[in-house]
């Protein structure tokens, strides 16, 4: 199915109120939600606040105030792309990790930095920057020590003074495709991280490692191994048991790629794993089997790592649906009885609520629009799937996507609303089963692309949902799909930036906008509050990009390559800083070419092939980039010439810019990629607009084909 999707620049934003106040029942609830605790104090010190949950309970900053809220600050971050982290603020100063896991530190009230840490993954290992575009979602602290994950697998700890190194540890194999991107979390004078590489069937797990050494404490698989090496683990023979065929060597996944959270009042760390990989189940367990401990909330004991419970949200995944997705706690009210619930909106459409003693499923209802499975049984805790949503048949189409209804973008939970509020996400797929469809991105043994049907298809949505009554309560509809976290407050605010570059301010009971401000470039991180010498700030990063190449006709292209910078922006009220003028967004091609060079019609097709493969998660499936994490090369002018493309592509030229070193490529495969731009540029000069998304032809002469 061909995709379109009409970009309209600046729109209003429109709140719709659901019948029924937002706050019925809410102010019992929130009350009995934290009994005998005090409000978190004024630091940002964990990735997602106290209890994951993304909630300030600062008020300095309000809902009768909020107008007045300006800029105080900005920092341009130089070399930087895609900004995917949540800063944290302790004692004064901000840290945030950049896009290849570079750790800043930054005078929280005056926007002065203190110091830089680059970890040098292009130095260190640079065969890993071929398994992942440059992102990272933030640092972790605790006692003095900030730490950070690394692309290439090291998990170091800083000096949060000085930003000295005082230890580094190799936490996954240094060949192979296993990355880190996630934050870590800290916990009991620890720290845990997870790794990437679910896609292409890395058998996932998590370390937890002494905070002061690094030494190893303890490691726990998501997935089975090899059945000696699952020997004598219950964990893993009662996995093992919902595998068949030799997975072992086929691909498992399950990889903690993004969320980890801590209970410190069951002391127990709550995983939320990958999905499985190979995609398809058949190639990667053939017959049947739940396949565990992929799509899963897994709970251990904090001081162990020994398992105690788990939820599967799908078994036998088919779809990439993990459930990294955060996983907030809270105390509810449901049905006249305080339960202690984990709540998660995963990629498949689901919002659940869980009982954290047990794992059993309280809740689960449909987000949005849902066509895989009909619903979650509430005896049994699966979903019942709809026949041919497997692709049973060859292909199938479904609702949600991979991209997920919601993914890593923070959600935030409000003790004094009782509401969730998150980002929300709709768009359909076509999964076709078997050799890869040209033009499409294969992965997994299946074609991928893409599908709008509906008019709020390929848009995103922030919605305020109620846990117990399973049901939103307001909804406010955005035209990107894209878009970044949410941060609610005491105020009574939500906030959240967008992938057009608005941050806005919303009334948290009735989602009506309030304030907003042009941050001159797409949203995908969250904003943070926190208060310094009694007056209240709220921080962000600013940095479009991420996984918005692979799905570049659904993520808006506008957003230039370098055109814009990378900034941490932060406001407080009666700020009076502008940002300087930057390039606005523009939707243009311009193309280059030389033509007096020569290629041939096989050459490009052969290309496209190849490009699809090893360059369009930075560059854009079939030459179309929306400006991150790579730039469009139709543009390029180091892709003007063969030997340019040989210098990075082959030769590793711009390795310390993050542009990963493909020396397995033959002369011939690097002419191909260079004869596909080639003639994707031509393409494009010839029909004045991009038509990348057929394959492009071209003359022997040189001349682009009409």
């Amino acid at each position: 199915m061909a995709l379109a999707l009409r970009v309209l620049l600046w729109p209003a934003v429109v709140a719709i109120f659901v019948p029924g106040s937002a706050n019925a029942g809410a102010e019992d609830r929130a009350a009995e939600a934290w009994p005998g605790q005090s409000p978190p104090g004024q630091s940002w010190s964990g990735h997602n606040s106290a209890n994951e949950d993304a909630y300030s309970a600062l008020d300095g900053i309000n809902k009768s105030n909020v107008k007045s809220l300006g800029l105080e600050w900005s920092l341009d971050l130089e070399g930087e792309q895609s900004l995917e982290a949540t800063p944290l603020e302790v004692d004064g100063v901000l840290y945030f990790t950049g896009s290849h896991a570079a750790v800043y530190a930054v005078d929280a009230a005056s926007g002065k930095l203190k110091w830089k840490f680059d970890p040098q993954t292009w130095k260190h290992n640079p065969g890993k920057l071929m398994f992942m575009f440059g992102i990272n979602r933030g640092a972790a602290y605790a006692d003095g020590r900030v730490f950070s994950g690394t692309l290439d697998g090291r998990l170091i700890a800083l000096d949060a003074k000085t930003g000295g190194l005082l230890w580094s540890t190799q936490t996954v194999p240094e060949t192979g495709g296993k990355t880190i991107t996630g934050a870590p979390r800290t916990f009991n004078g620890k720290v845990i991280i997870g790794n990437a590489g679910a896609d292409g069937g890395e058998r996932g797990y998590v370390t937890a490692y002494d905070a002061a050494t690094g030494r190893q404490v303890w490691r726990f698989y998501t997935t089975p191994g090899s059945p000696e090496e699952n020997k004598g683990d219950p964990a893993m023979e009662r996995a093992a048991a919902t595998w068949s065929g030799e997975y072992w060597k086929t691909g498992t996944g399950g990889g903690v790629w993004d969320s980890i959270t801590f209970d410190a009042q069951l002391n127990r760390i709550y995983l939320a794993t990958g999905n499985a990989g190979p995609y398809d189940p058949d190639q990667r367990s053939p017959g049947n089997g739940d396949n565990l401990y992929t799509a899963s909330i897994v709970a251990l004991d904090a001081d162990t790592g020994k398992y105690l419970w788990h939820y599967q949200v799908n078994p036998r995944d088919a779809w990439d649906f993990d459930s990294t997705q955060q996983m907030a706690l809270a105390d509810l009210v449901i049905g006249g009885e305080r339960r202690k619930v984990l709540m998660q909106a995963p990629k498949n459409g689901f919002f659940y609520v869980l009982d954290r003693h047990t794992g059993k499923l309280i809740s689960a209802e449909k987000l949005g629009k849902v066509t895989w499975a009909e619903r979650i049984d509430s005896a049994t805790g699966r979903p019942v799937e709809v026949k041919g949503a497997r692709y049973e048949s060859g292909d199938a189409i479904v609702w949600p996507s991979p991209t997920g209804a919601h993914s890593w973008q923070t959600m935030s939970f409000s003790p004094e609303t009782g509401l969730v509020y998150l980002p929300y996400m709709q768009v359909g797929v076509h999964i076709q089963k078997g050799k890869p469809q040209p033009g499409l991105f294969y992965i997994g043994g299946l074609s991928i692309s893409g599908v709008l049907a509906d008019p709020q298809d390929g848009k995103g949505a922030l919605i305020a949902w109620d846990p117990v009554a399973q049901k939103a309560r307001w909804r406010v509809q955005q035209t990107m799909l894209w878009n970044g976290g949410v941060l609610s407050t005491a105020g009574d605010l939500v906030f959240q930036g967008t992938g057009d570059g608005l941050l806005a301010g919303y009334d948290a009971a009735s989602g009506a906008r309030l304030w907003q401000f042009n941050a001159g470039l797409g949203i995908i991180g969250a904003p943070i509050s926190y208060a310094v010498a009694g007056r209240q700030y709220i921080s962000i990063l600013v940095g479009y990009g991420g996984a918005t190449a692979i799905w570049n006709q659904l993520m808006p292209r506008g957003w230039k390559y370098g055109a814009q910078p990378r900034r941490l922006l932060t406001f407080g009220l009666g700020g009076k800083a502008q940002l300087p003028p930057t390039a606005p967004r523009s939707d243009s091609l311009n193309a280059l070419d030389d033509p007096a060079v020569t290629i041939t019609d096989a050459d490009a097709a052969a290309g496209q092939a190849i490009f699809n493969l090893a360059c369009s998660a930075c560059h854009g499936l079939n030459l179309t980039s929306p400006g991150a994490p790579g730039p469009d090369l139709r543009e390029s002018r180091i892709a003007l010439s063969e030997s340019g493309i040989w210098a990075a592509v082959h030769d590793g030229a711009l390795l310390e810019k993050g542009m990963p070193q493909f020396a397995m490529l033959s002369p011939q495969q690097v002419h191909e990629i260079y004869a596909y731009i080639r003639a994707g540029a031509r393409l494009a000069l010839a029909r004045g607009k991009d038509a990348a998304t057929s394959i492009p032809a071209a003359r022997v002469d040189g001349r682009a084909n009409p």
